[in-house]
């Protein structure tokens, strides 16, 4: 006798309730396929329609019987979520205090939420098999060097969960060690009958089309997907379904990527592992690289996390012996050296329009020569801010503790928080003063000077001014590598990640304000940013020695005589121990609950009730204080610091203070982080 048709649904849906919510089901037709765990369903909610994520299914329901709505529609022509895939999203839900709804289904392509499965359908079409052709035509790589055959080996060889730490210097082939060992396990699978696959992650967008081009040179018969934010939702959904599908052999993506379905996946990489844009700041506040090693140990795969500056956090991790450090201590490409670093004592020598004597002299030696040059500000605009010299006034944003940056080729002053955009005033508007100045330097105005100093160089900035447009940003880099720049300034996304073969000079301007940042993470983020943008220097084997130039008015700081020693570990070393003394992550573990309201009053009286709702043994919580930057759009902010040394002690207190918090009146937003990357 067959068994009784399951006829309730458990489904989590995408609202801000956490709890599943039970539905039925009933065949229409004896021969009705029966709904899966993992299957995507449309239910009614309220009075709409909505898509949800079915979890649980059972023959009965605590609910009485009427009060059990029917479900409207199951996609049947999408396969189940595999429970990997589910154990992971209900991890990150748990570990993050998120709803698993919250999680599960923001981070599925929007066609496959729609009402209306034509898109999806369409997209099922289109994402047919690509069948596996021979790699007669693939792009040969660079022979390897002893440290990079050593590291293939020893990660290829792995085929149980271990979490491998690639630690090398800038250009050192880490790349072609990611691709090496792709290979391998791509090809030791084929020979046991798996078509494999591998995840890719890499930190900014505009580094993916390079990464893409060098993977699919090299895998010509492959599938090869890529997955970030601007993609439009027709590729997306491609791209996500041939990953579903287990037709991409390998998917390249940022953050996000990390939470796609990927049922063969053997084999994770982590590209610049310490950077920042891993964590998601709105939604879900989730880290991309500690989801990935949860993922591969989930799995019983390997992972490999690389970088030049990782991480304290890994760093920690390898030095005591948690995971596997493989190190590559010179360059890949032969005779390529690491570039000198000097610094120029900004105290004794006067700049003029930012630039010094020596930087100057430096970028006419190379325009000299043929090569190319890069300049390094972290600050897009013309100034930071307008202000007037008879009154004081300065250009304050009416909606943010923050100034307005002057935008001169746009003619307008902006808010790079809140988006506010003025006009530039033609007169102070406090006394009427028709003589207001731009105060301090942006990528704008270094570009403008550039142009009066070298009129015959071939000068190109590159900010997220300059590449708002879809595309931009990949053609500007093309600019470059083809050799059609001779000076090259931009912000820091110039400053990982790129190969430059003709770039022979690296000048940072104004890098010391990170120095004095009340953020304990600030030395780290500078050191890891100047370090990679020297890196860009270089790169190839050169008639000339590269050379880094640092202006700085601290140049006897340990950060800037760790950078002139190129010495991460040293750095490192230094830093931990600061960090360890002071009570820090990676020492201790941490969240942070943060509100907004209409004013600071009520976001800090908010905290301050929320501090005391639980008793809290073994957990520190700091008193409410107002963010940094208090105000933004007209919102007020403050925080409030969660410390425990033991992160499964922090979780158990957390579970049940979330719980609490959602029981109070909504009287403002509140938003819960753990392992916040700003404090």
């Amino acid at each position: 006798m067959p068994p009784p048709i399951p006829r309730f649904l458990k489904l989590a849906l995408d609202t801000p309730l956490d709890i599943e919510f039970d539905y039925r089901w009933q065949p229409q037709w004896a021969d009705d396929s029966p709904p899966r765990i993992g299957q995507l369903a449309q239910v009614p909610f309220g009075r709409r329609q909505v898509v949800g994520l079915i979890v649980a299914i059972h023959e009965s329901s605590d609910h009485a019987a009427e009060k059990i709505r029917d479900i409207t529609a199951i996609r049947h022509q999408l396969p189940p979520l595999s429970s990997h895939w589910m154990a992971l999203s209900r991890f990150a839900a748990d570990y993050y205090q998120r709803p698993l709804g919250e999680v599960a289904l923001p981070c599925l392509p929007k066609n496959l939420r729609a009402l209306k499965s034509t898109a999806l359908d369409t997209a099922l079409k289109k994402t047919a098999a690509t069948p596996q052709t021979a790699n007669s035509t693939a792009t040969l790589g660079p022979e390897l060097n002893a440290d990079q055959k050593a590291a293939v080996d020893a990660i290829s060889a792995a085929s149980d969960y271990s979490v491998t730490l690639l630690f090398g210097v800038t250009g050192s082939g880490k790349t072609e060690v990611y691709l090496r060992s792709a290979e391998k396990v791509l090809e030791r699978e084929k020979q046991q009958g798996i078509h494999a696959q591998v995840l890719m992650l890499v930190p900014e967008i505009n580094l993916t089309p390079q990464l893409e081009n060098s993977v699919r040179a090299r895998f010509p018969g492959m599938n090869v997907v890529s997955l970030h934010s601007q993609l439009s939702e027709g590729e997306r959904t491609r791209s996500w379904l041939s990953a579903h599908l287990g037709h991409a052999s390998i998917v390249l993506g940022t953050r996000l990527s990390v939470l796609a379905s990927m049922p063969n996946l053997k084999l994770i990489i982590v590209d610049e592992e310490h950077d920042p844009s891993y964590k998601q700041q709105e939604g879900l506040r989730y880290s991309a690289r500690d989801l990935a090693i949860w993922r591969a140990r989930d799995l019983n795969i390997p992972i490999v996390i690389g970088s030049a500056t990782p991480s304290m956090e890994s760093w920690h991790h390898a030095e005591s012996g948690r995971y596997r450090k493989l190190v590559l201590a010179q360059r890949a490409a032969t005779q390529a050296v690491l570039p000198n670093i000097s610094l120029i004592d900004m105290e004794r020598i006067k700049a003029t329009e930012g630039l010094s004597p020596p930087l100057v002299a430096a970028l006419r030696e190379r325009l000299a020569r043929g090569e190319q040059s890069l300049l390094f500000l972290n600050r897009r605009g013309y100034a930071p801010v307008v202000h007037c010299d008879a009154c004081g006034w300065i250009s304050n944003c009416q909606r943010c503790t923050a100034f307005m940056v002057l935008h001169k080729p746009e003619k307008r002053l902006r808010c790079h928080h809140c988006s506010l955009e003025l006009k530039i005033p033609s007169s102070c508007p406090t006394c009427g003063n028709v003589d207001l100045q731009p105060l301090g330097r942006g990528t704008q105005r270094i570009e403008e000077h550039l142009q009066v100093l070298f009129p015959e160089a071939r000068v190109l900035r590159i900010d997220a001014d300059s590449t708002r447009k879809k595309g931009s940003a990949q053609a500007a880099f093309a600019t470059v590598h083809r050799g059609e720049v001779d000076i090259l300034l931009g912000t820091q996304m110039v400053a990982k990640g790129h190969d430059f073969q003709r770039l022979t000079l690296v000048g940072v301007i104004n890098p010391d304000t990170a120095l004095f940042s009340h953020d304990y993470r600030a030395g780290e983020r500078l050191f890891a940013q100047l370090m990679q943008v020297a890196g860009r220097a270089g790169r190839a084997a050169r008639m000339s020695q590269s050379e880094v130039m640092v202006q700085t008015r601290y140049a006897q700081h340990p950060l800037y005589r760790a950078l002139l020693a190129h010495d991460f570990p040293g750095f490192a070393a230094a830093t931990l121990e600061e960090r360890r003394s002071a009570g820090l992550p990676p020492f201790v573990f941490q969240a942070m609950l943060r509100a907004e309201s209409t004013t600071l009053t009520k976001a800090l009286e908010f905290l301050q009730q929320a501090r005391e709702l639980l008793p809290h043994p073994g957990i520190v919580i700091n008193d409410p204080v107002p963010v940094a930057m208090t105000r933004v759009a007209n919102v007020e902010r403050a925080q409030l610091l969660l410390e425990s040394p033991a992160r499964g002690a922090l979780q158990s207190f957390l579970k049940l203070w979330v719980q609490e918090l959602r029981k109070q009146p909504a009287r403002l937003r509140w938003t819960l982080e753990v392992d916040p990357i700003d404090i």
